[in-house]
């Protein structure tokens, strides 16, 4: 995500080092985590790359059990004694429903249910992003108000224990009334794009790798 000349990421699945590149993304100024599930962290170790090129640490702005799981994960990285080259990680913690700042930039944490497990999703502005989510409280319902872009797990079209079936996920697209709404986090079970593209109401698309989105 570039906002002005600052640049944020929100986690850093096992492909990272390749959307990077891909991208072209030559500096990093924090990473968000939304959760520690292998899917959001695995390429965490990639993050030395930039704390060469900045020579600084990255933060990482997520819970403290996250936090702790990637104590556990990337051991190596937290260490009294540490490897040359091992990543530099600055761990930073943050609450759902208490907004925090990167530079100028206000962030809203927000908690959503990955079956039992809390995740994070984060308002930025108008925009918002939301993976791995199958119910949203309130409250939090309450923190997307006026939301105009929003990004939102699918999973597939059968009910699932843990994420937003595609009907789900339509149905909190409308009682926000975004603007533009992107399905992501698709399964191989969910269809081919332009078949369920064409199926989806106005102002709905289905995410993909690439996709650039200007709120």
């Amino acid at each position: 995500m570039e906002i002005g000349d600052l640049h944020i990421v929100v986690d850093t699945g096992p492909d990272f080092r390749y959307q990077m590149l891909r991208e072209h993304v030559r500096h990093v100024d924090a990473v968000l985590i939304t959760h520690a599930h292998k899917d959001h962290i695995a390429g965490m170790d990639d993050v030395r790359a930039f704390n060469y090129q900045q020579q600084h640490a990255i933060p990482i702005y997520a819970t403290g059990v996250t936090h702790e799981a990637l104590k556990r994960e990337f051991y190596y990285a937290f260490g009294d004694i540490k490897y040359p080259g091992v990543p530099r990680l600055e761990l930073r913690p943050i609450v759902a429903g208490q907004s925090f700042l990167i530079r100028d930039e206000q962030v809203m944490p927000f908690e959503v249910m990955h079956h039992k497990m809390p995740v994070l999703g984060f308002r930025f502005g108008d925009f918002a992003y939301i993976t791995d989510a199958k119910t949203i409280s309130e409250s939090s319902r309450a923190l997307l108000q006026g939301v105009k872009v929003l990004v939102v797990n699918a999973l597939q079209e059968e009910p699932h224990i843990s994420h937003f079936t595609r009907e789900e996920a339509l149905q909190f697209a409308k009682e926000l009334n975004a603007e533009e709404t992107y399905l992501t986090h698709i399964s191989h079970r969910f269809g081919k794009h332009a078949d369920i593209e064409q199926d989806l109401p106005a102002g709905v698309h289905v995410a993909f790798d690439g996709l650039k989105i200007t709120v």
